[in-house]
């Protein structure tokens, strides 16, 4: 998840699976694993390159953006060039091997790399065209950067993520929450179609009028539920000109922060998403960061407002006039792999208590708590209309802190810690895109009130559970 702490990956991914049998993180890696796959005829059917354990590329290939999953360690990868390669790899090792489709590789505890298993590295599926009518298709491996680059060419723009690596699927398939979302929604909300690999083999589109129910589980469900899609199609928008800002505030300003920004949000208009990102420490500190649709002499009197209302002066105001590229650039952190810790919780209302939050983070250096303000946009959409439920809630919050492998249980309990803090507070969803193991209660955190009905979809298209993971919609 490459960022800046100031910022997030809106969207990272359950790309789909995973298996240190002491943490919830690690389940299912010391899990006996039946291999009776027929690697060398998968090899010869593939246009692609099957990478198998100790072929040259294969290190390179199976590790992901965090590199506290490099124990994690595929049987194979399987790089598929075509459509056809989706589907050989799907049939050779349904229900005889771990099986995960993985585009940006950025999935929280490693389900894209599934231990003893086929990873389907979809990264060389990765065009994108944007069309004279507006329109986009987009090859499942395309990363962020290459969507907003292609786009931005074409002066269009699509609502997502912030992070340049991240794969376009993990984005939208689990919603897609990011910087323009109060004025365009989310990223699922501009899905027309989606091109999938079901579980028998099978190439379907998913579509309003066709498999409706799989088109509907797509848009917010999760990635690795229900099939591997190969390829979007969605409607853009006119590329805008944005404003983007950032206000760095002084040690011990946090409560007076939080207290100015929760209102502050919520009665802005929807052309402007800034989100608060609190840094722990012995005094916790805090920035606001965002965009703005328009121009920056329509954005700065915004924020001289959020200024008064909290009544601290920033030791930092940057505020920028950028267009459509740019601005995302604006958000998109560093490309290096990261070592971290993470988990969600969904704010329904505005519930963030102030002073709890300070004492949440008090002492915890290296750890931020980010949260993304939702509104506008997204809850023009119905909670049941799409399968991200999340439609009338305040904000999404991040729990992100940094971890070495040594550090990494001591991490994770600090944000168990802050989790369950949030928890005491009424604070219980959770987004899918920042998935773990360990959130209590974790599908209907994640799911709500379209737990059910994902479910159903999951057994109509995958009755065989050939794409199984720990957090798949048909555990419970």
């Amino acid at each position: 998840m490459a960022r800046d702490p100031l910022f997030h990956a809106s969207g990272a991914g359950t790309e789909a699976r995973e298996g240190e049998e002491s943490s919830p993180r690690a389940a299912g890696r010391a899990a006996a694993v039946r291999n009776n796959v027929d690697w060398d005829g998968l090899r010869r059917r593939m246009t692609g390159a099957l990478l198998r354990p100790g072929d040259a590329g294969f290190e390179t290939a199976r590790k992901l953006f965090n590199p506290l999953n490099d124990d994690l360690v595929p049987a194979a990868v399987a790089q598929c060039a075509s459509v056809g390669d989706v589907r050989e790899a799907v049939l050779a090792a349904a229900n005889r091997v771990p099986l995960a489709a993985r585009s940006g590789g950025h999935s929280y505890v490693g389900y894209s790399a599934p231990h003893g298993g086929l990873t389907l590295d979809l990264r060389r599926l990765s065009t994108v065209r944007a069309h004279p009518d507006g329109t986009a298709t987009i090859g499942a491996g395309a990363t962020l950067q290459a969507v907003y680059t292609a786009l931005g060419q074409a002066n269009r723009c699509l609502p997502g993520g912030s992070c340049f690596t991240v794969g376009i699927a993990g984005v939208a398939l689990g919603g897609g929450i990011g910087v323009l979302q109060r004025k365009f929604g989310l990223t699922c909300d501009h899905l027309m179609s989606a091109e999938v690999v079901t579980a028998d083999g099978r190439t379907l589109t998913a579509s309003t009028t066709q498999n409706p129910n799989l088109f509907w589980a797509l848009r917010g469900g999760g990635g690795g539920n229900f099939g591997v899609v190969t390829q979007f199609t969605f409607a853009t928008d006119p590329a805008p000109a944005l404003t983007v800002f950032r206000l760095d505030f002084p040690a011990g300003s946090v409560t007076k922060m939080l207290t100015a920004w929760q209102p502050w949000i919520t009665a802005a208009p929807r052309e402007l998403w800034a989100n608060l990102n609190v840094s722990g420490g012995a005094i916790p500190r805090c920035k606001v960061a965002g965009c703005f649709v328009g121009p920056s002499s329509a954005c700065n009197p915004l924020l001289n407002d959020l200024v008064t209302r909290a009544d601290v002066r920033p030791d930092l105001r940057r505020v920028e006039d950028r267009d459509y590229f740019k601005a995302m650039r604006f958000f998109s952190g560093s490309p290096d792999r990261q070592s971290f810790v993470a988990s969600s919780r969904v704010l329904t209302s505005h519930a963030a208590n102030p002073g709890a939050v300070v004492s949440l983070l008090k002492d915890r250096l290296g750890m931020d708590l980010i949260l993304d303000p939702l509104g506008g946009a997204v809850a023009d959409v119905d909670v049941q209309q799409t399968a991200f439920p999340h439609r009338k809630a305040f904000a999404t919050a991040q729990i992100y802190a940094s971890a070495t492998a040594a550090s990494e249980a001591a991490v994770t309990r600090s944000v168990g810690q802050v989790v369950a803090g949030l928890a005491d507070q009424g604070i219980k969803d959770g987004y899918i895109n920042y998935i773990d193991p360990a959130l209590p209660d974790w599908a209907k955190a994640y799911y709500g009130p379209n737990l059910e009905r994902l479910r159903t979809v999951a057994y109509e298209y995958d009755p065989d559970r050939v794409f199984d993971f720990p957090q798949a919609v048909t555990h419970t």
